[in-house]
């Protein structure tokens, strides 16, 4: 093997993998050459990410909010808990970081840390104080209709076709019924401000995810802790106004702040960046139709949470808007 800088890159986990730079696989290709394997860190990934919400409503008790955390703390606290584990992760897998002067890379991980990380952090954290975990787990659902959009102006294979646009004008139909029939009457109440709030930290997953492809070649282990470390960082200037009057936090919602920095920010980001490695981004994709499901199970369970009609009514619309804008029709073609 020649001692190239791509090899030296690639042993040091600055070049992807092979399985980082497949693309063009459909969904039905995808999920039928999963092993068993695969889908068990496919669900653990999904539980993962799913009970991010449930712990940030804990975190905030949103009921009670004298007895939750202030916003910034949370948010604060689960980046720089996982920005830990990550960096540990990271040294043990023998993994390097660019050189400092390497500006294109610590830049592209600067400012996915807060587009990406801390203003959705902060968003989806906030909003919860006012609105179940259950509602805001929707939301996420979204992030492929944004992701279309941006992607067809910043890339030049990803133009919206006729049936991309016909999957986004359902989609977007399903986001308007998601905030409710009242939201025009109640425009700047609470709840749909939150709700707006979400759609902002969704829209901030799509831009990252735009960025993502067209970032430097880099290991996802390298990258996500790259960013996650710039979002700690830049979340700890929240905690300068942090405002303690009249709370008093009890032990759960400490202990929520805990299980958000170990598992839905670091342990996902591991887990997710073993499935890149076996398996493809189209695969990885589902994620957006089970992660809202199994959060909804969850705030039921633990928070009796129960979302009116039109709820149910536009997670189906949303999920048939980016099922229509993502699967390719292969035209046959004709023999001779």
């Amino acid at each position: 093997m020649n001692h190239t800088p791509e090899n030296e890159d690639a042993a040091h986990g600055l070049q992807p993998g092979p399985a980082e730079t497949h693309a063009g696989t459909s969904v039905t290709e995808a999920v039928s050459r999963r092993t068993f394997t695969d889908w068990v860190w496919f669900w653990v990934l999904t539980g993962l990410w799913s009970i991010s919400f449930p712990l940030t409503r804990l975190a905030v008790q949103m009921t009670e909010p004298e007895k939750g955390l202030p916003v910034e703390v949370v948010v604060s606290g689960r980046m720089t808990i996982g920005a830990i584990v990550l960096l540990v992760a990271t040294f043990m897998a023998g993994h390097r970081f660019p050189p400092l002067n390497d500006y294109r890379r610590w830049g592209v991980m600067a400012l996915l840390g807060l587009i990406g990380m801390t203003l959705p952090f902060w968003l989806f954290t906030f909003a919860q104080k006012s609105i179940d975990s259950s509602l805001a787990a929707l939301y996420t659902a979204t992030a492929p209709l944004f992701v279309a959009v941006m992607a067809h102006f910043a890339f030049q294979d990803e133009k919206i076709t006729r049936q991309k646009l016909a999957g986004l004008l359902i989609g977007f139909l399903g986001i308007g019924l998601l905030f409710g029939p009242d939201a025009i009457s109640n425009f700047g109440s609470a709840g749909v401000l939150a709700q707006f709030f979400c759609l902002l930290a969704v829209t901030g997953y799509a831009l990252e995810t735009v960025m993502a492809r067209g970032a430097p070649p880099m290991s996802p282990l390298v990258l996500a802790t790259g960013f996650v470390c710039f979002g700690a960082v830049y979340s700890w200037f929240g905690l300068l106004n942090v405002d303690w009057s009249g709370r008093s936090p009890e032990l759960s919602s400490w202990l929520a702040v805990v299980g958000l920095g170990i598992g839905p920010t670091a342990l996902s980001a591991l887990f997710y960046m073993a499935l890149v490695r076996r398996t493809n981004a189209t695969f990885l994709a589902l994620t957006g139709y089970t992660i809202p499901v199994v959060s909804a199970l969850i705030g039921f369970l633990a928070y009796g949470e129960v979302q009116p009609w039109h709820g149910f009514v536009a997670f189906g619309l949303i999920l048939l808007g980016v099922w229509v804008s993502q699967t390719t029709i292969r035209k046959q073609k004709r023999p001779g």
